[in-house]
């Protein structure tokens, strides 16, 4: 089969399509998927160039034991291990595996759900990474409650966008800051202020939050405290990756502040949750959750989508179309 693999760590160049082995037949509770679509996140980005340095230590020093890129897919079940029941053969899934960006990959049922019938698989394939981020992150994590204030700083991202459907379904009053020609696809979203970042500084306004998610950008900690409410939280989702350690050095010296104040400040990274893919999936079907995408490349173009994710110009999520 066809896949993209890397060699090495750097710019965008050490990825390209090579031929490898097709996945051994599912074991247990494993299963085959065909893919079709799979979506480009920034995780892509930072394993590419092996940023930051300390997670070439668990990845590999010079180059990644797992070479294949990508983890949020949407495709048909092919085969399933003997243990499988969640789905069978010819089912339409999304969810998540290592090394998406293939023709074929093996992952566990427990990270599939049936695809919604009404959603490509361009569509479906954006919904894994990101979905979970913003659901377990804003609900879990931010706690969100009705008639809460929440902003969403990096709203026009890939979990951005999912941040602020899944506040206001939610019933949360919800602020998005991100660039001016996202402003209205964040009202469309359901945004109800929107704030351009480039003209307006939104820790100088006189409004609270009880509430920020916090997804990357260069507004320190220390301000975003300003315009929290007493017992406010921030969750921090990403940041730019650079070093050894950052942007772990800044969460840290953040949280070890967070100690002596009511205000909390929590890191986060999702986690896998069967129960939470069928909840997004259900959510999608309703018209709840829309997915935005970008822009779609093909799989040999797979390297100039993460170089264009890297770069910061995606508006929602961009897709890799593998069939």
């Amino acid at each position: 089969m066809q896949a993209i693999v890397q060699q090495g760590y750097g710019s965008p160049a050490v990825l390209g399509v090579r031929e490898v082995p097709d996945p051994p037949a599912p074991k247990d509770r494993e299963v085959l998927v065909e893919v079709h679509a799979a979506a480009v996140n920034a995780l892509d980005w930072h394993l590419t160039r092996g940023m930051p340095r300390f997670i070439r230590l668990m990845e590999g020093v010079r180059t990644p034991k797992k070479p294949v890129r990508g983890v949020d897919l949407a495709g048909r079940v092919l085969a399933v291990g003997p243990a499988v029941t969640r789905v069978q053969p010819g089912d339409e899934v999304w969810g998540g595996t290592e090394g998406s960006f293939a023709e074929l990959a093996v992952t566990g049922e427990d990270r599939l759900t049936r695809k919604p019938a009404a959603l490509t698989f361009g569509e479906a394939a954006s919904f894994y990474v990101p979905g979970l981020t913003a659901l377990q992150g804003v609900r879990d994590k931010a706690r969100v409650q009705a008639g809460q204030r929440v902003l969403v700083l990096g709203a026009g991202g890939g979990v951005g966008v999912y941040a602020v459907q899944l506040a206001s379904w939610l019933g949360a009053h919800v602020t998005a800051v991100t660039r001016g020609e996202r402003m209205e696809q964040a009202r469309r979203l359901g945004a109800d202020q929107v704030i351009d970042y480039h003209v307006e500084d939104f820790t100088r306004r006189n409004e609270r939050w009880d509430a920020i998610i916090y997804l990357g950008g260069s507004v320190p900690f220390t301000r975003c405290r300003r315009v929290l409410t007493r017992r406010g939280v921030i969750v921090v989702i990403g940041g730019p990756a650079g070093g050894w350690v950052e942007p772990m050095g800044k969460l840290l010296r953040a949280m070890l502040l967070s100690l002596v104040v009511s205000q909390r400040l929590v890191p986060f990274v999702s986690k896998n949750d069967p129960g939470d893919l069928d909840l997004l999936s259900e959510l999608a079907a309703s018209g709840r959750l829309r997915p935005v995408i970008d822009r779609e490349f093909r799989l040999a173009e797979a390297a100039e989508a993460i170089g264009y994710v890297g770069a910061g110009r995606a508006r929602g999520k961009v897709v890799v179309r593998v069939r």
